[in-house]
């Protein structure tokens, strides 16, 4: 599966986030293979425009960083690609994540599962429509090589780095419901799980 390059790391703007809850913004697909090139501060600034405060993304596999009063993800989220549409003249979609939800998920990672020398671990994040126990049936995973565990909002995918190449994950691009997915390594998931937990 096809991992964004990564960039710096985080950048920030800031903003007033007293009263207000912190959420993460993950923007499907750019930044990947050479494709859907987006500039993070242009991401950055249409979120600024739409009256977001503490906005800040980090590397730019599409993850950002941003405070609310709002409480409805599903209507963020629109708001979010309206905007994005209308400054990169892109579709570009958007899962929007409050930090209790993401906290829940990372805590959800086993331990030793983690993305260094020996293996690889992915977050695959699930879009509502999908998000439910059942997408373990739909997966074409490899038994042997490719560990899978559901979590509320996302699946959770392991797989040694020796055994790679015999696993079958990547049989899901092309499907009906990829484009309802959206995947991180656990590396950046839980490194959103602390920058989320700390003031902006």
């Amino acid at each position: 599966m096809a991992q964004a390059q990564q960039s710096s790391g985080l950048s920030s703007c800031s903003g007033q986030t007293d009263g207000s809850m912190v959420y993460v913004a993950f923007l499907r697909g750019i930044n990947v293979g050479g494709k859907t090139i987006v500039s993070m501060a242009v991401i950055k600034g249409a979120l600024v425009d739409i009256g977001l405060s503490g906005v800040r993304t980090y590397i730019n596999s599409g993850n950002v960083i941003f405070s609310t009063r709002s409480s409805d993800t599903n209507k963020l989220g629109a708001r979010i690609e309206k905007a994005l549409e209308e400054r990169t003249s892109m579709r570009i979609n958007v899962l929007v994540m409050d930090h209790k939800g993401l906290k829940k998920l990372v805590d959800a990672i086993p331990r030793n599962w983690v993305d260094d020398k020996t293996m690889r671990t992915y977050v695959l994040l699930l879009w509502k429509e999908l998000d439910d126990r059942k997408i373990l049936q739909l997966l074409p995973v490899r038994p042997g090589v490719d560990n899978v565990r559901y979590a509320p909002g996302a699946v959770i995918w392991q797989v040694d780095r020796k055994d790679i190449a015999k696993s079958r994950m990547n049989r899901i691009i092309g499907t009906p419901y990829y484009k309802q997915i959206t995947s991180r390594s656990a590396n950046t998931m839980r490194k959103l799980n602390e920058l989320t937990a700390a003031p902006a």
